[in-house]
């Protein structure tokens, strides 16, 4: 039976898992992981001014990177959004 490649999106909260989804890996490509990481940590933890400071031109006083998309590629390739709660989208086998 062949292996299907995945998307596994788990999200925390500290220790908590709040959320859990896999996704066939063909039906977002990885700009659209990204993006989806920064709307799932946004909408999980961060009030609306935050958001929006989060929006703001890098060189800009308001700016805060909380939103920024950490890559990972060793030992497996992993994205991550968030601190507290975050979001952890890595490709599985299945």
């Amino acid at each position: 039976m062949a292996t299907k490649k995945y998307w596994c999106i788990v999200g925390y909260d500290s220790t908590t898992q709040i959320f859990e989804k896999l996704v066939p890996l063909g039906t977002l490509s990885q700009k659209q992981m990204t993006e989806a990481l920064r709307v799932l940590a946004a909408r999980a933890g961060l009030t609306f001014e935050e958001i929006l400071d989060c929006h703001a031109k890098k060189n800009a006083k308001a700016y805060r990177a909380l939103l920024e998309v950490q890559v990972e590629s060793h030992p497996k390739f992993s994205m991550s959004c968030g601190s507290n709660p975050y979001f952890i989208a890595s490709v599985v086998e299945k």
